[in-house]
């Protein structure tokens, strides 16, 4: 094949701006693994922060590698995955999990870190899914980081930089310091999540650019992070608490620059239309001439100049989220809105010239019954009705997604409907949608499934893993069946608050005691 097999590689490098290229003499090379393909992988911000954070060391040199087929090599170099002295792994979603192990396995690496020896690399990972529960990958990778980034990198860099140290000992100088996990040298006790207490000197942006991605015409801009608004089936609030935000200075000064590449700028965070500011930053924004994308707006509170700015920028869609039907279940998962909200929100949105309006519910939340369902359907009648009466020719659709427990939430110890309820319930919402002109689009039950099974699962969903060669639902029932793996104890059983969980030893910064009165109090308002 010769260098045929980079091909791929060099097209993509040069459709992008803002690569950092360098040169390997004297620098510690760190291979940056986004688990998926290129397309999604540039549209996460956090790749592109720890990429610029690590590249802007000069005694070391950062190159991104993605999952495609056939590409187990970097971008900038063009070098491959195994001659990378350390490999970090950013892990978003738990489904991604498979293609770590994939990945590894087609590297040569050995899969296990307890068979890896001085000739082999230090492998590393953080991102959300970690924070949250690093044990299903524990025996895969060497070191483990709980919290952000920004708070970790500058002495791990100090010890990964040693040239004195050993394999070994980097490793164990590596657990010693806050925050990190590195199984083997792990004598009990709580981690903690290590975050920064202010954003004001690390401004988060897009550090390279191309029209080969999901937002791709976009130049993104973190806002904030974290959330305070306490939904309990949310892994955000509580992985990345406390919330807090980037100046607006900084944000307007952002996009200033943002000009020279792009025409129009993502506004990224849990939620950023809670900025104190954001209608300044909109509107200065858009004094700019270029368009807006915003990642997340509440229904409540909805700002008008927020609205006004995505739809002048071009936004046919606006997506708002109520999660639940019924006023019970949202006052279960504590999401603070009511349908007085909701329907003023859909009066706001009727004041643009939009085509679709676009609401995520979830299914299968915890005390939800068909009742519930029945309210959804209910809801969206009310919402068109009101919509045909203001706007015309503007459609709803809908997006569910099955509730899936997340560790060191409020709901951790909640069990998923199961495979049949939750089937029984999305075909109940197409059939009385469709004919409504109501598009119905949800996500898979059975991968769902398996979902929540890595979300909640301990050492022993480890040998699940390693034992999958082609990734599909059959492979995994019939591997679980041959491990003796009982898949039901992670998705649909209920647990106990007081019983031991696998995570317990990472100290999020919010005590177990405290998850617990919130999952008590979402109970007793099963009325």
């Amino acid at each position: 094949m010769g260098r045929d097999k980079y091909s791929k590689g060099d097209d993509l490098v040069k459709k992008e701006q803002g690569t950092i290229v360098k040169d390997w003499g004297g620098r510690l090379p760190v291979g940056l693994i986004y688990p998926n393909s290129y397309y999604i992988g540039m549209s996460n911000l956090g790749i592109q922060s720890i990429y610029r954070i690590l590249n802007s060391y000069a005694d070391v040199v950062c190159e991104r590698i993605f999952y495609e087929e056939g590409m187990l090599y970097s971008l900038e170099n063009l070098c491959e995955i195994n001659e990378f002295p350390v490999l970090a792994f950013s892990v978003s979603y738990e489904l991604d999990y498979f293609n770590i192990i994939s990945l590894l396995k087609q590297s040569g690496i050995p899969l296990h870190a307890g068979e890896r020896n001085e000739q082999h690399p230090i492998i590393i990972a953080g991102g959300p899914c970690i924070i949250s529960n690093p044990v299903p990958l524990s025996p895969f990778l060497d070191c483990m980081c709980i919290g952000e980034a920004e708070a970790l990198v500058p002495e791990m860099i100090d010890v990964l930089t040693d040239n004195v140290f050993s394999r070994d000992e980097k490793l164990e100088a590596l657990s010693k310091l806050p925050g990190m996990y590195v199984p083997k040298y792990c004598k009990g006790g709580k981690i903690a999540r290590q975050y920064l207490s202010k954003l004001s000197n690390v401004p988060v942006s897009s550090a390279v650019l191309s029209s080969e991605t999901e937002l791709g015409d976009l130049y993104l801009i973190e806002v904030e992070r974290g959330c305070g608004w306490g939904c309990r089936f949310c892994m955000v609030g509580n992985a990345f608490c406390p919330i807090r935000f980037h100046s607006a200075e900084s944000i307007i000064e952002q996009a200033k620059k943002a000009l020279e590449y792009r025409k129009r700028i993502g506004l990224v965070g849990a939620v950023v239309s809670d900025h104190p500011q954001i209608e300044e930053i909109v509107n200065a924004i858009r004094d700019m001439g270029v368009g807006i994308s915003i990642s997340s707006m509440r229904i409540k509170p909805l700002y008008e100049a927020v609205l006004k700015a995505t739809v002048e920028s071009g936004a046919h869609t606006l997506t708002l989220a109520p999660e639940a039907g019924s006023q019970r279940l949202r006052n279960v998962v504590n999401k603070r809105i009511d349908e007085d909200d909701i329907m003023q929100a859909v009066e706001k949105v009727a004041e643009f010239p939009i085509k679709t309006l676009k609401f995520y519910f979830m299914v299968g939340l915890p005390t939800e019954t068909d009742d519930d369902i029945e309210e959804i359907v209910s809801l969206v009648v009310k919402c068109r009705d009101l919509l045909n009466t203001k706007l015309v020719g503007c459609r709803i659709d809908i997006n569910v997604a099955p509730f899936i427990p997340k560790a060191g939430t409020p709901f951790q110890w909640m069990p998923m409907a199961d495979e049949k309820t939750l089937n029984h319930r999305l075909n109940f919402l197409k059939r009385k949608l469709a004919p409504l002109g109501v598009q119905v689009k949800n996500e898979s039950v059975a991968w769902s499934h398996v979902q929540g099974v890595l979300s909640r699962g301990d050492i022993r969903i480890s040998e699940l893993l390693a034992a999958i060669d082609n990734v599909s639902l059959a492979q995994w029932r019939q591997k679980a069946r041959e491990l003796d793996i009982d898949l039901e104890h992670y998705t649909v059983r209920k647990w106990d608050t007081d019983e031991k969980l696998p995570w317990d030893f990472i100290d999020s910064g919010t005590k177990k005691e405290k998850l617990a009165i919130e999952f008590n109090r979402a109970l007793s308002l099963d009325l």
